[in-house]
């Protein structure tokens, strides 16, 4: 099953304007940019998957022309491994690519060789459980009101969770946040923090005991990923849970410290900035000998959110499937929605992905092929 070529579509979706603050969270108020690849093989299989473009998807395209497309073809598809441990090494020499670019040719190799076996990605990995619960991350919203409103039609949607991303300009003022949220939605139902390195030290065991008063699940990155010996103190001084390494890169190696020192309670990961499928699986299955939960982290397309799904059904450690809010937003780039019911998202059946890509919303979106 080797790989003949390897195709890169260069996306940009207009859409109706994401509700957010684009200073903190970052994604363009007026569209999306994103990639798609398509991994053919010299017997006629062919599989194709989105990936993260940060601001530019020309700019990482002609990246991962560059780099991964000589370095994939030729390759049997079915050698996921070696070219995992290969791409380490000639990334390390020369290449020195973003985070996001390798995740989704792995995915691609995996959708391959699960297609050619005809079973679903989850059991070809390797199954585990055939549904998991659902939480909505918000966007950045302008104020506590904003969030209260979100948070009950989160819950009143069936969501089992909802996950607050602060304004982060003061903690009092996040603090005042998670307390309106909590009033709004009551004692019952869960809630956790991801403040995205917000804080100093003393300012996240301030809110990181608030937190614990309110009865919020878990604390995520308080503090920058990278920060192991402050975030290794935070963890011992807080009884929440505090949760991170979504955004280091060279998974698992680098999170090997966090896990084994418990620099933080559970550690995050998915399949479009961790690797893949093969790096994400390493993550989680690293923690898993440390009895420590994998929390896999939203990939925010929801191709790629079914790719995550997919792993969610192969592992055991890892609690809720995260998807952003307003769900309808992000909807785009697969035939069908997603298989999530009443705040429940149920394992594909169908081999491969178990669902078509939207290839008339590619090709409008498409601004360029290399």
């Amino acid at each position: 099953m080797k790989i003949a070529s390897l195709d890169i579509r260069c996306c940009r979706l207009q859409q109706a304007v994401i509700p957010g603050d684009a200073t903190r969270d970052g994604i363009a108020q007026d569209g999306m940019e994103f990639l798609v690849f398509t991994a053919n093989t010299e017997d006629g299989l062919s599989a194709s998957m989105f990936g993260f473009a940060g601001r530019s998807a020309l700019g990482s395209g002609h990246l991962a022309a560059a780099s991964l497309r000589p370095f994939m073809v030729g390759r049997d598809a079915l050698d996921r491994e070696a070219a995992w441990h290969d791409w380490r090494v000639a990334d390390r020499w020369w290449h020195h690519l973003p985070i996001y670019l390798y995740g989704p040719v792995d995915c691609c190799l995996w959708l391959l060789g699960a297609t050619a076996a005809e079973q679903p990605l989850w059991r070809y990995i390797g199954g585990a459980r055939s549904e998991i619960p659902v939480y909505a991350s918000s966007m950045v919203l302008p104020d506590a009101a904003a969030y209260q409103d979100e948070a009950r039609a989160v819950r009143d949607a069936g969501m089992k969770a909802y996950k607050i991303h602060p304004p982060g300009r003061s903690p009092e003022e996040d603090i005042e946040v998670h307390r309106a949220v909590r009033e709004a939605v009551g004692p019952e139902f869960t809630l956790m923090s991801d403040p995205v390195a917000a804080y100093s030290l003393e300012e996240a065991v301030r809110f990181g005991r608030e937190l614990e008063a309110l009865g919020y699940l878990w604390l995520e990155e308080p503090l920058p990923d990278e920060n192991f010996s402050a975030l290794r103190e935070l963890t011992r001084r807080l009884d929440i849970p505090v949760v991170g390494t979504e955004v280091i890169a060279k998974h698992p190696y680098s999170v090997a410290e966090c896990i084994a020192s418990r620099v933080v309670d559970a550690v995050r990961a998915d399949i479009s900035w961790t690797g893949g499928v093969t790096g994400a699986l390493k993550t989680a299955r690293l923690a898993e000998a440390f009895h420590m939960n994998c929390e896999l982290h939203t990939t925010i397309f929801h191709p790629l959110e079914l790719v995550n799904l997919h792993l969610c059904g192969a592992v055991r450690n890892n609690s809720y499937f995260e998807l952003l809010w307003p769900v309808s937003q992000f909807a785009f780039g697969l035939a069908e929605p997603l298989p999530v019911e009443n705040g429940i998202a149920r394992m594909p059946v169908k081999p491969g992905l178990g669902v078509e890509l939207d290839w008339d919303l590619i090709d409008n979106c498409t601004i360029a092929e290399l």
